[in-house]
């Protein structure tokens, strides 16, 4: 929904302090905790961390070098959100969800400050199969067709958000981009242009109808860590360890042989040089099942 919708107003404050990366800006009145700012003149992308008045404290996700008080800073009304949709797998992306291979074939090595691109690309077409017809009721988790994306298919649902709605209109089975409607959906007198992605705020959980308890064991392909310390679907482990230990080596050896169709890696707090051994060797695993 667009913030018109949402009956939020959106409006611009002006840098008055800067200390690293947190910026001090008055004139925020009707700003809310964890809303997107853009930050400057170059943009750069912000969020709100604590209110005071119609003073915001913002923390900058880019180097503040050059920025003086006085600039502006732009509410967007929004949380900071993920794409979510057909064409997320086998992407590298930043923690703003930014392709960086993408903006390594705009900008080079580095990444300059400012720049923002979709996560999913616009250009892609999607097989998609619809799964209903017009006229058909359905809830909110109800799946209206799917996508295939290579080991997985995409199940496109209704949002958790809408109550009962009913079909008004759906798209015949063909190739289609992610920014095509595909789907009219009437919630009261209310029609919803759906999509085959969507954008969810990171700090909402995504609910859930049921709960499933963890009944079946991952095979990782690692004999001693399935024999001695079992892992099951669902469940989560730890590798301990210092510097040279194999932590490395032992996370390449199960996204290699692990029983699961999609690896994700995850680095927070990872130091540069891991990381990019890490970039280089991932995407040049032989996966023997595919």
């Amino acid at each position: 929904m667009s913030n018109e919708e949402l009956g939020v107003e959106v409006g611009v404050g002006v840098i008055r302090h800067i200390k690293g990366s947190v910026v001090i800006a008055d004139n925020m009145r009707g700003a809310r905790v964890r809303e997107v700012v853009l930050v400057g003149e170059e943009e750069l992308t912000g969020e709100i961390v604590r209110i005071e008045g119609d003073t915001a404290v913002i923390q900058i996700y880019e180097t503040t070098t050059g920025m003086s008080p006085g600039e502006p800073v732009k509410r967007t009304g929004e949380p900071l959100s993920v794409e979510l949709g057909p064409g997320l797998l086998g992407q590298v992306l930043d923690g703003l969800g930014r392709p960086l291979e993408k903006i390594a074939e705009m900008t080079g090595s580095f990444i300059e400050r400012g720049i923002r691109l979709p996560t999913l690309p616009r250009d892609r077409k999607w097989e998609f199969k619809p799964l209903v017809k017009k006229g058909d009721r359905l809830e909110p988790g109800s799946v209206i067709g799917e996508v295939p994306e290579g080991a997985i298919t995409h199940k496109i649902m209704v949002p958790p958000n809408l109550r009962r709605v009913e079909v008004v209109d759906v798209v015949p089975e063909g190739t289609y981009q992610i920014e095509d409607v595909i789907a009219t959906l009437r919630e009261d007198s209310r029609e919803i242009e759906l999509k085959m992605y969507h954008k969810w705020p990171v700090r909402v959980p995504r609910p859930f109808k049921e709960y499933l308890g963890a009944t079946e064991l991952l095979v990782t392909g690692q004999r001693v860590i399935d024999t001695f310390f079992p892992i099951s679907k669902g469940g989560t482990a730890a590798i301990p360890g210092g510097f040279g230990t194999g932590k490395t080596v032992a996370l390449h050896q199960i996204s290699k042989w692990a029983d699961a169709d999609v690896v994700v890696y995850v680095g927070c707090g990872e130091r540069g040089n891991e990381m990019t051994d890490l970039l280089l060797h991932f995407p040049k695993l032989v996966d023997p099942r595919t």
